[in-house]
């Protein structure tokens, strides 16, 4: 799989810590050419010299970026076009939730927040990059949901409504793109060991009760994700497209 990966780019947004770090180094272990964003310079510059020191084979370029900002991701995107002159692999993995409580308690501006950084910010995203991958006749997106997007919540349902569409956006485009030779596939990471979940993982209580309820008996790990977007991001994936992969240890299937 890693062969076929060698010498591609990708653009990985959020992807200083957690599941969009894990991808950014699984993919230039991979031999890709990586982009490294999120809105810390600093933190995209320590990630980037850190895949530049462990191979002479693949580059990584550090761009901050905010993805509320439309403005940020057209620079974001000019700046691996002026490097490498394309983006073959694009993973839309930032995303915010600023609220945490029921559906009539949370503001218009918190849920304008959420919707926009989480479902607007990949459209824009893609629409800056596609031109180049409709042009080469061939590209890979991966937007990285949740396993929220496939059921409700009593304390995190405008994240969940955020992560349902991003299922719907990516059937979209995988109609759209799809006569160009581009693939759109969404991940949906079930309880995953990162600062995003750290509230669950980190309570040894919530943690048991949630470990005993999952078939494989733990929690992931961002190198869990990772390797579905390896997956996703080569050839072995070639006739998938407009799919939701759940990577959750099998949490959704168990019955009451």
């Amino acid at each position: 799989m890693s062969e076929n990966l060698k010498g591609k780019v990708a653009l990985i947004t959020g992807s200083t810590r957690g599941i969009g770090r894990a991808i950014a180094i699984s993919m230039a272990e991979a031999g890709c050419n990586i982009v490294i964003s999120s809105r810390r310079q600093d933190a995209c510059d320590d990630l980037a010299a850190e895949i530049n020191a462990q191979s002479d084979h693949v580059s990584a370029l550090a761009c901050a970026a905010n993805i509320a900002e439309k403005e940020d991701l057209r620079r974001l995107t000019d700046a691996t076009l002026q490097k490498w002159g394309r983006i073959d692999i694009l993973i839309c993995n930032a995303a915010t939730n600023p609220y945490y409580g029921t559906m009539s308690g949370i503001s218009d501006d918190a849920f304008r927040t959420i919707l926009s950084n989480n479902i607007l910010s990949n459209h824009w995203l893609v629409q800056f990059a596609r031109p180049g991958m409709v042009e080469q006749r061939d590209g890979v997106i991966i937007v990285v949901s949740s396993i929220g997007g496939l059921r409700g919540s009593s304390v995190i349902g405008a994240y969940n409504i955020s992560k349902a569409a991003d299922m719907q956006l990516v059937r979209n485009l995988a109609m759209e793109l799809g006569p160009y030779g581009i693939r759109v596939n969404c991940l949906a990471p079930g309880l995953i060991k990162t600062d995003f979940s750290k509230a669950i993982w980190n309570d040894a209580e919530k943690r048991r009760q949630h470990e005993s309820l999952t078939p494989l008996r733990r929690i992931g790990e961002p190198a869990d994700i990772a390797g579905a977007a390896l997956f996703l991001a080569s050839p072995a994936s070639r006739f998938l497209t407009g799919q939701t992969i759940v990577v959750d240890g099998g949490a959704t299937i168990v019955g009451l």
